[in-house]
């Protein structure tokens, strides 16, 4: 009985944690959309690094030597990228093919503040 038990236990268990790894894009489920803009959410946008997530193609865009390049991951040591420090917001505007192009745009709507500069802010405000 013991063993029965232990058992189903097991597979319920198992069963719970490979459907919480699904994801809906590769089984056919609705992507993210911004009720007010109508777009998918499709890219984060990464200000610290000044880079791009596509969460359908799971690739990074990020600048080297001047050029926009992809990759699927980001290089190690990339303007001081770290994954504890992955400051991101979701571009809720655009969910066509090239965010790049906005680039200006999203760095002076997404302002990266790092704690030193936003505790120089706050004690300025004083």
């Amino acid at each position: 009985m013991k063993r029965f038990v232990l058992t189903f236990l097991t597979l319920i268990i198992l069963a719970h944690v490979s459907h919480a790894q699904i994801d809906p894009q590769k089984t056919g489920g609705a992507p993210l959309v911004d009720p007010h803009t109508n777009c998918q959410l499709r890219y984060y946008y990464f200000p610290n690094i000044e880079a791009y997530f596509d969460t359908q193609k799971r690739i990074y865009y990020f600048k080297q030597d001047g050029q926009w390049v992809t990759a699927e991951e980001i290089p190690d040591g990339y303007r001081g990228y770290s994954i504890y420090n992955k400051v991101n917001v979701f571009i809720n505007d655009y969910d066509d093919e090239d965010p790049c192009q906005f680039i200006e745009i999203h760095r002076k709507k997404y302002p990266y503040i790092n704690n030193d500069r936003a505790l120089k802010l706050m004690l300025s405000k004083q």
